[in-house]
């Protein structure tokens, strides 16, 4: 049994999400220091697409964390090795007017360790209850952008390479909007982050994109697209919904 062969703590709806492609993009790039600096893209013709809505998995907890840098434990300060990742969500809303920057809404992220440890679960393979690493939240600013800091992740058998995310807005017409997700990554970037430490010790991965059943509902449209820093990578990802 893999980690999220198990239930998930509810079943999702089918909604329908568009992804907002051409805004105003913000890229952020490691700085020796480690922390995320803003660089303005291009702004280009805006175009939506619909993208799919995953499974939340088993491993979701509700930490309320917010925080940018979710790579230390807040319960002993130690932080989880493995490549640098900037990560950016650009969240709109998708309506009749077209897509338009969506601020205030709550996103969180939460991933696997390079050893494939979820933090705060129990499972067969370890328990990590009490730790906090790898999770967090941040709330949309006027641009609808979230920034993380955060490492690639590592992986565990029965899954391919992923980080989930979870956006939820303020009440709207007496509802809460929620939307869950999953991102994923190139499988040759994925090879070339693992052969370094601290990726080695689990060796080969067993499961690929294409070979995890997730993935191959929808996968391919939420693949990251990440960029080579001097630290290790960044990425944006750009997602508008339709909210009720």
């Amino acid at each position: 049994m893999t980690h999220e062969d198990r239930p998930a703590s509810r079943l999702l709806s089918r909604r329908e999400v568009v992804t907002f492609l051409g805004a105003t993009g913000v890229a952020w790039l490691l700085t020796a220091g480690l922390s995320p600096r803003r660089v303005d893209a291009e702004t280009v013709s805006p175009t939506c697409v619909v993208r799919p809505e995953q499974m939340e998995g088993p491993y979701f907890v509700d930490e309320r964390l917010h925080r940018s840098d979710i790579r230390s434990d807040p319960s002993n300060g130690r932080v989880s090795p493995g490549t640098p990742l900037a990560l950016t969500i650009l969240v709109s809303r998708f309506n009749a007017g077209g897509c338009q920057p969506l601020p205030s809404a709550q996103v969180d992220i939460w991933h696997c360790d390079a050893l494939g440890v979820y933090s705060d679960v129990q499972d067969p393979g370890f328990d990590s209850t009490g730790q906090k690493f790898l999770r967090g939240y941040q709330v949309t600013d006027a641009r609808g952008s979230a920034q993380f800091v955060t490492i690639y992740p590592g992986w565990y058998p029965g899954r391919t390479v992923h980080i989930h995310f979870k956006i939820r807005t303020a009440p709207l017409a007496r509802r809460t909007f929620e939307f869950t997700s999953q991102l994923y990554f190139d499988d040759g970037l994925t090879d070339r982050v693992h052969v370094a430490p601290p990726y080695t010790p689990t060796g080969r991965r067993t499961t690929r994109n294409q070979q995890d059943w997730i993935f191959r509902r929808g996968g391919d449209q939420l693949l990251l697209a990440p960029a080579t820093t001097p630290d290790g990578y960044s990425a944006t990802f750009a997602i508008g919904l339709q909210l009720p």
